[in-house]
């Protein structure tokens, strides 16, 4: 009696095992060279009389503000604080940046294949002239701009509820106790929309049903959703004080923060503009066809049929985007906003550290561009198509 058995590969004709391998290797090399250059500068500062390569200076006073700051900070506070001060900046420039530009992109893209002839020219006009001009350029036109704005005393007012000045930009803004409850809520519900979703998507395509009481629940979850949002969360509007001198509730963004936000947004959106549009029409003519005989209209056959068929080319290319407007977040230091670079560089000036800083620099964006490629690839493997 014979058994069928699949022969044993030797270990050095097994390309698995030389994948592994070889990235051990170039791990282990990069890694030894990192020693040995710090090595060899430790050892020239000393016989230099130089300063010793090390991180002790986090912990000495910084000894300067900065103009504005999402925890509580002071010019006494050492220097770790000042760079956490900094890089809480720009993450709040690259989450808000990645969400509107997003928005931004996503919109203008589909409206190169809108019927009304002026909304395609004003898309081709956007996104021809942005993508066609240096972002510093456009983030000081930007700053230039909101500069503009006029005194405090003469504030320009948008909807009763926009206030426009010299000081910055006030926004309506959650108040109140409860307001981290209720935004825990939509967050959950959000999720929980999602699962209902991909639950219906699976009962039509699997079961033939129309999924028609998972509709109403998302439809109810949505009602909900909105009145929690408009009532529950208690928005405060900006008020001008009595005096005229002061404008007291809301949110208030400043100018350096609002002019490169904006920048970042307008930049970044004209490329993933291209990128939806190219991603649109990469979906075979017949899918559009389709569609259209069974009666759809024209914007559900882009909601329902082509984007989401569009989503398999767009994703890996918006990846790239959306590192880019992360690294070009640095240029905040052209308009006065106090990010991770413009507070280290000041840091390196004053402590004179300047291979500890620029390390403390390149390890912040690599791990920030790292996360967002981890989430993005993620996301890119669940729209894939997969074999039944």
């Amino acid at each position: 009696m014979t058994t069928n058995s699949t022969p044993k590969v030797p270990l050095w004709r097994d390309s698995r095992f030389w994948k592994i391998a070889f990235q051990l290797i170039i791990l282990i090399a990069v890694l030894s060279l990192f020693i040995l250059l710090g090595t060899n500068l430790t050892r020239n500062l000393q016989q230099t009389g130089g300063t010793v390569f090390n991180f002790d200076f986090l912990n000495s006073t910084a000894g300067f503000g900065i103009g504005e700051s999402l925890i509580p900070y002071e010019a006494t506070d050492d220097y770790s604080r000042v760079l956490l001060a900094g890089l809480l900046n720009s993450l709040r420039v690259m989450v808000l940046g990645i969400i509107l530009t997003t928005i931004l992109g996503v919109l203008a893209g589909v409206l190169y294949f809108s019927n009304n002839w002026l909304l395609r020219k004003i898309t081709v006009f956007y996104v021809e002239i942005v993508r066609n001009t240096p972002l510093l350029l456009q983030l000081l036109f930007w700053y230039g701009l909101f500069l503009k704005l006029p005194a405090i005393a003469t504030t320009a007012k948008l909807f009763n509820a926009i206030y426009l000045n010299k000081r910055g930009v006030f926004l309506p803004w959650p108040s109140g106790n409860a307001v981290w409850f209720w935004l825990s809520v939509l967050l959950i519900a959000a999720i929980a929309s999602v699962v209902i979703w991909r639950w219906r998507i699976k009962i039509m395509v699997e079961q033939g049903k129309s999924g028609k009481p998972q509709l109403i629940l998302l439809w109810i979850m949505g009602i909900l959703a909105g009145l929690i949002i408009i009532f529950a969360l208690g928005w405060q509007r900006p008020i001008p004080a009595e005096n005229g001198r002061t404008i007291e509730g809301g949110l208030r963004m400043t100018i350096e923060f609002t002019a490169l936000l904006v920048g970042l947004v307008v930049y970044t959106g004209a490329y993933i503009a291209e990128i939806v549009r190219s991603g649109i029409q990469s979906v075979p003519k017949g899918q559009w066809e389709a569609a259209r005989s069974l009666g759809l209209k024209p914007g559900l056959v882009m909601r329902l049929v082509v984007f989401p068929q569009a989503l398999r080319v767009i994703i890996p290319p918006l990846n790239s985007q959306y590192l880019n407007l992360a690294k070009n977040s640095s240029l905040a230091i052209a308009v006065a906003y106090p990010d991770i670079y413009s507070v280290a560089n000041t840091t390196f000036n004053q402590s004179g550290r300047v291979v500890e800083v620029m390390l403390i620099i390149m390890a912040t964006y690599l791990s920030i561009n790292l996360l967002i490629s981890l989430t993005m690839n993620g996301l890119n493997k669940a729209v894939q198509l997969r074999e039944r």
